[in-house]
């Protein structure tokens, strides 16, 4: 009797371990969960009338949490000071806004969550969710529609603001510069087009923004911006392509600061040809400057010698019409030391220059104590040019397929600024054969002269260009084999680059076309193109 009620035991207890093993954590297996969460109601009702309240909830039927509001929340028109929304960072089955500006009688407001609000678990987003209210009588429900292009890149940016401001009594060219717009809407991540809704009838100024600082006012230093010229008219049934650009700067000059003994940075914004900078005051006998460019900065180095002992000066920088007095203090540190580099790469192009650089202004060469020679041993004969801004000789001579080439310049074949020579320098280069490259030819329909023709990469990185004042084939010989994108500049003036557009001036930047298809340049490979433009 008692073995047996022992047994019975040990059977339930083995029992009940079984159950709650097979009770614990969530079951394998089922499907996921992927619908979105469901909005049950919101207080005020969305699409409410005469709305006077300040607090907004917006109840779910499951829990949620807000993502990436920063980003996705599209309030507009944009409020001076931003409403507090919760919970941030946990889970409740309800959203609270409060509103802490104030707002503006008989006006739609919409907030656009994009898709900023998900459920607890999955994330399963629920897409733009839009609350709408007015403390008008009515709700505003006209729209603006359109697309976004680059005016330079294949594709735009993501999160570029579309905005529209209202020509009324306090409209200026400038007001995009100083004041929130009217009305706003967001691209987001994932779309080129946009649609403003919930807007009055009206004469409107549409402006996109690639808004990096979220502040909704136009800053060039920063932004890029596009515009449709002259005003539109709501209600439209137009729909409106706006092209971005990054406009180019006016001259600015900064602050200069010594980096090194005798060598002064300026830093500058805008086009620096033409820039001209001049030490005002007394100089030592025998004063000699130089002026160098920062290869990837906007950056121009002003060297002198011999040392001044002087505390501080004033420099005179010009450009075109600009001009301005800079204050400047000396600063006892040790000058840079002579290092001399090759600019140009190890393999080298039939069509380019071997190249060197160096740290300190070269002033002189001498091309008897410098020596090129093959893979043979022989002798190759050379010529020199020399691009002072960049500091730069470049080394021309007959380049033949499959060679090496070796560079030795002796002690003495250069000096610099300061007086140093250099020590004795090797530098070796080498070139394919043709058979490594590849040649496309080019041929335009349609097209209206001045144009600059490009392959890029998929950045929109210049490899190689060609410009034309009237028809002509495009060859592009010896090219290193990879994959282009072909685009075509509308040079208007002629100047052979690519000219940005201005928002106060409003103009708009030059065109540029991009060939549709993808272009495979194989080694040994010569691909014909024919671009047919609209």
């Amino acid at each position: 009797m008692h073995k047996s009620i022992l047994q019975g035991l040990v059977v339930m207890v083995l029992l009940l371990l079984i159950v709650s093993c097979a009770n614990r954590g969530t079951p394998a297996g089922g499907p996921k969960d992927v619908e979105a969460p469901k909005i049950l109601r919101a207080t005020p009702e969305n699409q409410t009338t005469n709305f006077t309240g300040n607090e907004i909830r917006i109840y779910f039927d499951e829990y949620v949490k807000i993502k990436n509001l920063q980003k996705q929340l599209i309030i507009s028109p944009p409020m001076s000071t931003d409403p507090t929304i919760t919970p941030l960072g946990t889970a409740s089955k309800y959203i609270k806004i409060i509103i802490n500006d104030t707002l503006e009688d008989n006006t739609t407001y919409a907030f656009n969550f994009g898709q900023s609000i998900v459920d607890n678990n999955e994330e399963n987003p629920y897409d733009y969710y839009k609350y709408v209210f007015s403390t008008g009588d009515y709700i505003d429900s006209l729209t603006v529609k359109g697309q976004i292009l680059d005016a330079e890149n294949r594709k735009p940016d993501a999160f570029v603001s579309v905005m529209l401001y209202e020509r009324d009594s306090t409209y200026t060219d400038s007001t995009v510069y100083k004041q929130k717009p009217r009305y706003i809407t967001n691209t987001l991540d994932s779309l080129t087009t946009f649609s403003i809704e919930n807007i009055k009838s009206g004469t409107y100024k549409l402006v996109a923004l690639k808004d990096e600082n979220g502040n909704f006012t136009y800053q060039p230093s920063t932004d890029k911006t596009g515009f449709y010229e002259g005003f539109i008219e709501v209600p439209t049934d137009s729909f409106y392509t706006i092209k971005l650009f990054k406009e180019e700067l006016n001259f600015d000059a900064k602050r200069p600061k010594q980096v090194a003994g005798q060598k002064i940075a300026f830093g500058y914004e805008g086009d620096h040809k033409g820039m001209t900078i001049e030490m005002i005051g007394q100089k030592p006998d025998g004063f000699q400057t130089r002026i160098t460019k920062d290869p990837t900065t906007d950056t121009l180095y002003y060297w002198y010698q011999p040392k001044i002992e002087l505390d501080s000066t004033q420099f005179i920088v010009r450009n075109k019409s600009y001009i301005d007095t800079l204050d400047f203090r000396f600063r006892d540190i040790d000058k840079d030391s002579m290092v001399v580099s090759m600019a140009s790469t190890a393999n080298l192009n039939f069509a380019n220059d071997f190249q060197i650089t160096g740290t300190i202004p070269f002033t002189k060469i001498d091309q008897r104590q410098i020596a090129i020679l093959d893979k043979d041993s022989l002798n190759v004969a050379f010529e020199t040019t020399f691009d002072s801004l960049a500091n730069r000789y470049n080394f021309q001579f007959e380049k033949q397929e499959s060679q090496r080439y070796n560079i030795t310049m002796l002690p003495g074949a250069l000096e610099d600024f300061f007086g140093n020579v250099n020590d004795t320098l090797s530098f070796s280069a080498r070139t394919k054969s043709y058979a490594d490259y590849s040649n496309i030819r080019i041929t335009l329909r349609n097209v209206d002269y001045p144009a600059i023709v490009q392959l890029t990469t998929d950045k929109g990185q210049v490899k190689y260009e060609q410009f034309a004042e009237k028809e002509q084939l495009f060859d592009f010989r010896n090219i290193e084999p990879g994959n282009y994108y072909l685009r075509v500049i509308f040079d208007t003036n002629g100047n052979q680059k690519w000219d940005s557009g201005n928002y106060l001036q409003q103009y708009q930047p030059e065109r540029i076309s991009y060939y549709p298809d993808l272009i495979d340049a194989r080694a040994n490979w010569d691909p014909i193109i024919e671009f047919i433009l609209k």
